[in-house]
C-alpha cells in the first residue's frame, strides 16, 4: 500500500505541475469580447459556426510535440484538391485566446475553395517571444509536409492573424527564409508563406502610434527600457524589405491597432510589392469575430486570396 500511495502521489505531483508549467491563460473569449463591446456597438452579434457540404472538418491534430505538451490544430479542408492554404492565427494580446476563436472564419474561407488551418501556439505565460513564432512556423512546415493529406498545395500558403496573431502571422512573413526565427532548420520543406493577411495587428511594438505596454513586456521578456532590442526585432515593420509578399491589412477605426502599418507600405511600395488597406467603419478591435462586420470581413479575404492566386 506505501508503493501505491507513493505512485499515485508522484502520478499526482507530475501532472501538477506539468499542468503549472502549461500556465495557459483561457481568460480571454468570444463572450468576453462581445460582454466588452455590446453596449458599445449594440448591434453586434456573435458569427455561428458553419457546416459546410464541401468542407471536412478534423480538430486537434498534433503538429508539434512538447516536453511538456503537445500543439495542436485544426483543419478545415476542402474537398477540392491541390487548394492553397491559410494557416489562421488568434488574437488574445499574446497572453490569453484560443486556436477555436478563428474556427468560424476558417469554415466560411475553406467553403471558398482553401484548406484552412487555426492553430495554437504557446502564450505569454508558458513560452516568451520567440517561442510562440517558432510555433507558427512549425505549423506551416507540417502543414506542407502533409500537403497531400489536407488537399493542399504547399507552394500556396498564406498566413492570417487577428490582432496579436496579425503582428505575429506579419513577422513570420517578413521574416521569410530567416533561419534566426526558426527552431529547427532542415531542407525538407521551408516556412516560407506567400502573402499575408494582417487583422487589425500592430506592425511595430514602440512606435508614435502603438501604445503597447504590460501585454507587450510580458511576451517579450521586459519593457523596452529593459530590451529595446527585442522590442525592435519582433516588430514586423523592421523585417520588411524586397522579401516581403504582398499583404493585406484589414482594420478597425482604431489607429494604435495599425502603429506602424502605413511606415511598412512606404517600404512595400519602394519595391513595388502589392499591398492593400480595408478599414471596416464604425466598427470594434475584434471585428472578424462579430456581425454584422463579418461578411464583409470574409468579402474582402477572399477577393484578395483570389488575386493572389489567380487561376483558384
Amino acid at each position: 500500500m506505501k508503493h501505491i500511495a507513493v505512485f499515485i502521489f508522484f502520478l499526482f505531483t507530475t501532472n501538477f505541475f506539468a499542468f503549472q508549467k502549461q500556465n495557459i491563460d483561457t481568460s480571454y473569449t468570444i463572450n468576453s469580447a462581445f460582454n466588452k463591446y455590446k453596449k458599445s456597438f449594440p448591434k453586434i452579434k456573435i458569427v455561428p459556426l458553419s457546416r459546410f457540404k464541401n468542407v471536412s472538418e478534423i480538430n486537434n491534430i498534433i503538429y508539434k510535440s512538447l516536453k511538456s505538451r503537445n500543439l495542436k490544430l485544426d483543419a478545415f479542408i476542402n474537398k477540392r484538391k491541390n487548394n492553397p492554404a491559410v494557416v489562421l492565427v488568434h488574437g488574445g494580446g499574446w497572453k490569453s485566446g484560443n486556436k477555436s476563436h478563428m474556427h468560424a472564419l476558417a469554415q466560411n474561407i475553406a467553403s471558398k475553395g482553401y484548406s484552412c488551418f487555426a492553430i495554437e501556439y504557446r502564450l505569454a505565460d508558458e513560452a516568451k517571444y520567440p517561442k510562440g513564432i517558432f510555433d507558427v512556423k512549425s505549423a506551416i512546415k507540417f502543414i506542407k509536409l502533409n500537403a497531400k493529406r489536407f488537399h493542399t498545395d504547399s507552394s500556396k500558403v498564406v498566413i492570417l492573424g487577428a490582432s496579436s496573431g496579425a503582428q505575429m502571422a506579419t513577422l513570420v512573413g517578413t521574416t521569410n527564409n530567416n533561419i534566426k526565427f526558426e527552431e529547427e532548420v532542415n531542407n525538407i520543406v521551408s516556412a516560407t508563406v506567400k502573402a499575408i493577411i494582417n487583422l487589425d495587428g500592430i506592425l511595430a511594438f514602440k512606435h508614435p502610434e502603438s501604445k503597447e505596454g504590460k501585454m507587450a513586456s510580458l511576451w517579450l521578456g521586459g519593457s523596452f527600457r529593459d530590451k529595446p532590442k527585442i522590442w525592435k526585432e519582433a516588430s514586423p515593420l523592421f523585417h520588411t524589405d524586397k522579401n516581403t509578399p504582398p499583404i493585406l491589412f484589414i482594420n478597425s477605426q482604431f489607429k494604435r491597432f495599425h502603429a506602424g502599418r502605413d511606415d511598412m507600405i512606404k517600404i512595400l511600395d519602394n519595391y513595388a510589392i502589392y499591398s492593400q488597406i480595408e478599414t471596416i467603419p464604425n466598427s470594434p478591435h475584434t471585428f472578424w469575430l462579430f456581425q454584422p462586420y463579418f461578411n464583409d470581413t470574409l468579402k474582402i479575404i477572399t477577393q484578395f486570396l483570389k488575386q493572389i492566386f489567380k487561376s483558384n
